[in-house]
C-alpha cells in the first residue's frame, strides 16, 4: 500500500469515512464561537436537536437572534447569545467575562469563528485582523473561561490543514515587514493556535482539561466574503463547486467532542475525524512556548501555571 509523505497525509485522510456519534442526546454546556454561518451555524442546529445548553458567540445581534430562535425550536435546552467582534481583544475579554456570568460550567468550548483576508487589515488596536480573530481569540477565551472549566471538559480549535502554508514570523507577527499574502497570514494564525496548544495541554495536564484541533475540510462557508469583488468572483466560479457540504463537518465536531476516545486524545489534530499528524514547524515544542509567552503578553492575559 502506498504511504504517502508525512505532508500529504491530508489527501488520504480527506478519503476517509466520518465517524458519527452514537448518541442521541448531548445535554452538555456549549460555547460555540462564530454560531450564525457555516460551520457553525449547522453545528448549533444539530446540537440543538440534541438537547444541548448552547452559549453562542456571535458578531451579528440580529443573525444570533434567528439562530437562537430556530436552535429553541429544534430542541436545545437553553440558548443565550453573547454578540462580541472576537478580532477586538477588548472585546474577546468582555465576552470571556458575560460568558461567565451566564455558566460557571462549561463543559465543551469550541473555537469556530475564523477568517481569511487577501489584504493587510488591523484592528483598531493594531493587531492583524486575521491573526488576532483565529488566534488571540481562542487564547483570550480559553484563559478567561478557565473557572468555569472542569476535569473533563473539552476545547475543540476548529483549524485547517491550511496551517501547513506556515507564515509565521514572532518579530512580525502584524506582516509590517514582509509582503502580506492571505494563504500564509491564515497558516500563520493556524500555525499559532496549533503551537499554543501545545503549551498549554503541557501546562494543563494535571486539570484534567483537553485542548485538542480539527480541520473541518473544504467546506462551503462565508469565510473570504469579507474580501474585495475580484476574490469574491473567484471563489463564486472556482472554489465553491469543489466544496463539501457544512453538515460533514458539524457530523464530524460533534462526533469529536461526544466520543471519549476522541475528545480526550490531548494535542490531536484531526481532519474530520482522523487523526492526522500536523506539519513539523506547528509540533516546535521551543517554539510553543516562546509564542505562547509573547502571545499573553500581547493580549495582557495571565499565563497558565507551568508545570515543572
Amino acid at each position: 500500500m502506498f504511504n504517502f509523505p508525512e505532508e500529504l497525509n491530508f489527501l488520504n485522510s480527506a478519503k476517509q469515512p466520518i465517524l458519527k456519534t452514537s448518541l442521541d442526546t448531548f445535554e452538555k454546556t456549549i460555547v460555540l464561537t462564530g454560531a450564525t454561518s457555516g460551520i457553525g451555524y449547522v453545528t448549533a442546529t444539530e446540537l440543538a436537536k440534541m438537547h444541548a445548553h448552547l452559549i453562542l458567540v456571535a458578531r451579528d445581534p440580529l443573525k444570533a437572534a434567528k439562530v437562537k430562535a430556530e436552535c429553541l425550536n429544534l430542541g436545545a435546552s437553553s440558548v443565550e447569545c453573547v454578540i462580541a467582534d472576537l478580532s477586538v481583544v477588548s472585546q474577546a475579554k468582555t465576552c470571556a467575562q458575560t460568558i461567565l456570568t451566564l455558566s460557571s460550567h462549561i463543559d465543551v468550548l469550541i473555537h469556530n469563528a475564523g477568517m481569511h483576508s487577501t489584504k493587510r487589515r488591523l484592528t483598531s488596536e493594531g493587531h492583524e485582523v486575521v491573526f488576532a480573530l483565529n488566534h488571540y481569540a481562542p487564547l483570550i477565551l480559553t484563559h478567561l473561561l478557565m473557572p468555569a472549566l472542569h476535569p473533563s471538559s473539552h476545547v475543540l480549535l476548529i483549524n485547517s490543514e491550511g496551517h501547513r502554508f506556515n507564515g509565521l514570523n514572532m518579530n512580525d507577527l502584524t506582516w509590517k515587514k514582509r509582503v502580506y499574502t492571505g494563504l500564509r497570514s491564515y497558516g500563520a494564525s493556524k500555525t499559532a493556535q496549533l503551537l499554543c496548544m501545545i503549551e498549554m495541554n503541557q501546562r494543563l495536564v494535571d486539570t484534567g482539561i483537553v485542548i485538542n484541533a480539527m480541520h473541518p475540510g473544504d467546506v462551503k462557508t462565508h469565510i473570504g466574503q469579507n474580501n474585495g469583488t475580484l476574490y469574491r468572483l473567484f471563489s463564486k466560479l472556482l472554489i465553491q463547486p469543489t466544496l463539501k457540504d457544512p453538515h460533514q463537518s458539524a457530523q464530524a465536531i460533534i462526533a469529536i467532542i461526544t466520543t471519549p476516545s476522541l475528545a480526550s486524545h490531548r494535542n490531536a489534530f484531526y481532519h474530520y475525524t482522523t487523526l492526522e499528524v500536523c506539519a513539523k514547524h506547528a509540533r516546535n515544542e521551543a517554539k510553543a512556548q516562546a509564542l505562547y509567552t509573547l502571545s499573553c503578553e500581547i493580549c495582557d492575559i495571565q499565563p497558565l501555571s507551568k508545570i515543572e
